[in-house]
C-alpha cells in the first residue's frame, strides 16, 4: 500500500469512527456533573436534579441510568426543563419513563418548543406528569416546602409559547430563601436582565428579579454536534448561551444543561448527555 492509499484508508477508519461515536456511543452515555448553588447561610443543605431535553422515542439504558443515579443523588426534587417530548404520541413513553423515578419524590416540569411544535395535548401531557408526582408549570410558580424554608419554583413558557415573567411569579407571598425560574430557552435570560434595568422604571407590578437564586435552561443540547468545544448550529431560542454556567451581566445566574435526547439528527458529538445535580 503505497502513502496515498495509506492515508486515504486512515482517515476513512477515522471518519467511520467519528460517525459511529456520534451516532451510537455518545447519544447512549450519560454524564452526571455536580454544581453548587447560593444559598442562604444556616440553612439545610438542598438538593436537586435537572432533567432536561429528553426527546423521548422509547426506554432505554440510558433512561434506566437517569432514573439510578437520581435515586444515587437523593434529591429534594427533580425538575424537568422542557422537551421531554416531541411528538403527540410520546406521552404513554412519558409515562414509562417517569414510572422509572420515586414516585415520591416530587417534579416540577415546564414545556419547551417541541411540545408546541409536535402539537401534544398540553392537558393530557400535564395529567401524565400528575400521575408521576409532577406539576407542569406554565407562566406560574410553586412553593416546594423544604427544612430550610420554602424554595419558591418558577416555570415559564417557552419563547414558542407566551412566556410571563410578570404573571409566573405573581402568587408567591411568602418570601423565599431560594427562588428558582425554569425557562427552556436560555435566551429568556437576556429578557430577565431587561426587566432588571427598568425595574425602577416601571411602577406597576415590578417584576423583582435580584431574588432569583438561579436560572435553569436546557434547549441547545450543549451544541449537540460541536469541534473543539464551539457549537457550529445552536437552535433559535439559544441566544449566547450554549452549555454550562453565565454570571454577571445584571441577570440572574444561568445553568444550561446538555440535556439527555437528540433532535433533527439522532447524533451528538462533543455534547455527551447530562443529568445535572445540584446541591447548596
Amino acid at each position: 500500500m503505497n502513502r496515498r492509499r495509506f492515508l486515504g484508508a486512515a482517515a476513512a477508519l477515522g471518519a467511520a469512527a467519528l460517525g459511529a461515536d456520534a451516532a451510537w456511543w455518545e447519544p447512549r452515555s450519560l454524564e452526571v456533573t455536580h454544581h453548587r448553588f447560593p444559598h442562604p447561610p444556616g440553612r439545610l443543605p438542598l438538593r436537586f436534579v435537572q432533567i432536561s431535553d429528553l426527546h423521548l422515542r422509547g426506554i432505554g439504558s440510558i433512561h434506566r441510568r437517569i432514573a439510578a443515579e437520581t435515586a444515587r443523588a437523593r434529591p429534594d426534587f427533580v425538575l424537568l426543563t422542557g422537551d421531554s417530548v416531541d411528538r403527540a404520541d410520546a406521552l404513554p413513553t412519558l409515562d414509562a419513563f417517569l414510572a422509572l423515578l420515586d414516585p415520591r419524590l416530587p417534579k416540577y416540569a415546564v414545556l419547551g418548543n417541541w411540545e408546541h411544535w409536535s402539537g401534544v395535548d398540553l392537558r393530557a401531557l400535564a395529567a401524565v406528569y400528575e400521575r408521576h408526582n409532577a406539576r407542569l408549570l406554565v407562566n406560574e410558580s410553586a412553593v416546594h416546602p423544604h427544612a430550610s424554608g420554602p424554595v419558591a419554583i418558577t416555570g415559564l413558557d417557552d419563547l414558542v409559547g407566551a412566556p410571563d415573567l410578570r404573571a409566573a411569579l405573581r402568587g408567591v407571598e411568602e418570601p423565599a430563601p431560594v427562588r428558582l425560574v425554569l425557562a427552556h430557552s436560555p435566551a429568556y435570560r437576556d429578557t430577565v436582565a431587561a426587566h432588571a434595568q427598568t425595574a425602577g422604571a416601571i411602577p406597576r407590578e415590578p417584576v423583582d428579579v435580584a431574588g432569583i437564586t438561579l436560572m435553569l435552561s436546557g434547549h441547545t443540547h450543549g451544541g449537540q454536534v460541536t469541534i473543539g468545544g464551539w457549537a457550529p448550529l445552536v437552535p433559535p431560542g439559544s441566544g449566547r448561551y450554549v452549555r454550562g454556567w453565565f454570571r454577571g451581566d445584571g441577570a440572574p445566574p444561568l445553568y444550561v444543561s446538555r440535556g439527555i435526547g437528540t433532535s433533527v439528527l439522532p447524533i451528538r458529538f462533543g455534547a455527551t448527555p447530562e443529568l445535572a445535580v445540584f446541591a447548596g
